[in-house]
């Protein structure tokens, strides 16, 4: 960071430049100086150099061409695939959209994986959280969610400190800053993301963005207001650093019709999703109908489940009914467990849930669900085409369409079972 004096009328945020061609951002304005945070080393920087303002907010360039690249915090490619033409620019903070400006969300996100869209669905313009232990997959939801995005019409936006290819870069943008990168570029990398996803937002396309994690933002904003000598609340945290992320996530939104409806969306049991204490705060909203007919008691099947395996710990003797639902619920977790960078077609998830709903999965044994839901698949594409037009077509599970999967059951169950004898 730098103290510079001397320098007048300059704006919050506004971008100054050093002799040595080094920029920074203002964000103390004091009476007497300047505290600002540098973009670059600053390493040449000297005691009593002259420091001038650009005019100019903190801002960024955008433009299609910035799709299957990886930036830095100032948008910069570090990809090695030259520089990115670009004859527009964003500010890095924008305003979010306003109430009139937005849409109720209607429209949802399918992630391909089975245990959220059934049950916690998330809509275009909703923010979620992905919350849970360290190392419990919470990074694999975000990348298996952007791999479905492909031929949905989303582009997609990762802020992340450490990148891996995940096949998905044709609609994809990656903002990386690795941990030892400079506590500004840390704290300026999520922005960077909204902006760009905000680009593609206002031209009337969808955006998914995901930041993994804001954790490592909080923290550089925190050594940062340390130095800027700004006062620290709890464990030395500025007072506003909810804030610094409320601002950066109220800015996914829904459009209105009259903005173009573009949308940004703002993480043994695998993916470790718990139904139980998992919300989603638009619910069937976010659903598509054939996914609300087929999927609407299987919430409450399964937390009925986890209740009485609970209770029968310390019941030696069980009822015929309770065994069954015992025996149902093993069977519903089963049908929820999905291997990572495997994602399942909304249709895909309606056959398999309507399956497991419907009792057609209490014959096998638990081991063998996964099996047979992998064959029910494949023979439902492969024989039973019209089941996956109709649905995609209609958005209905209609009573064509529960003949024809009806029909496709049976018919890979026999095929099924003879195979396992």
């Amino acid at each position: 960071m730098a103290r510079i004096h001397g320098l007048n009328e300059v704006m919050a945020g506004e971008l100054v430049e050093s002799e040595d061609g080094t920029v920074g951002i203002a964000l103390n304005l004091e009476s007497d100086n300047v505290g600002a945070v540098l973009t670059g080393d600053g390493l040449s920087i000297q005691d009593g150099g002259s420091v001038r303002a650009t005019g100019k907010i903190a801002q960024i360039p955008v433009s299609n061409l910035f799709l299957g690249r990886v930036v830095n915090a100032l948008a910069q490619p570090i990809d090695g695939k030259g520089q990115i033409p670009a004859s527009e620019f964003r500010l890095i903070e924008s305003p979010a959209p306003g109430i009139i400006s937005r849409r109720s969300v209607y429209e949802p996100l399918q992630t391909s994986l089975i245990a959220i869209d059934s049950m916690i669905p998330i809509g275009r313009g909703q923010r979620e959280l992905i919350i849970g232990d360290r190392q419990t997959g919470k990074t694999e939801v975000a990348t298996d969610t952007i791999l479905n995005q492909k031929g949905q019409n989303v582009i997609c936006v990762y802020v992340v400190d450490t990148f891996q290819e995940c096949g998905a870069m044709e609609y994809t943008i990656v903002v990386s800053e690795t941990a030892n990168s400079q506590a500004t570029l840390q704290y300026l990398a999520p922005y960077t993301g909204a902006a760009i996803a905000e680009y593609f937002m206002y031209r009337e396309q969808h955006a998914l963005i995901i930041y993994d994690d804001l954790s490592k933002q909080a923290q550089a904003y925190r050594q940062m207001s340390l130095l800027l000598r700004r006062p620290p609340g709890r464990e030395a945290y500025p007072r506003d650093v909810f804030y610094l992320h409320s601002r950066l996530l109220e800015r996914a939104a829904k459009l209105s019709s009259q903005l173009g409806e573009g949308n940004l969306f703002n993480v043994g049991i695998h993916p470790a999703i718990n139904v139980g204490i998992s919300v989603s705060r638009v619910g069937s909203a976010a659903q598509i109908k054939a996914m609300k007919q087929v999927a609407g008691k299987l919430k409450l099947e399964l937390a009925q489940f986890a209740e009485l395996e609970a209770f029968a710990q310390f019941a030696s003797d069980l009822d015929k009914t309770t065994q069954n639902q015992l025996a149902r619920g093993q069977r519903l977790r089963e049908l929820l467990k999905q291997p990572q960078s495997a994602p399942l077609s909304v249709e895909e998830q309606v056959a398999t849930i309507y399956a497991g709903v419907n009792g057609y999965l209490d014959v096998l044994n638990v081991d063998q669900v996964k099996r047979f839901l992998v064959q029910l698949r494949e023979y439902v594409t492969t024989y039973k085409p019209d089941f996956s037009e109709i649905i995609r077509s209609t958005k209905t599970f209609t009573e064509q369409a529960e003949t024809i999967l009806k029909e496709a059951i049976k018919e890979s169950m026999e095929l099924f079972l003879l195979q396992e004898k």
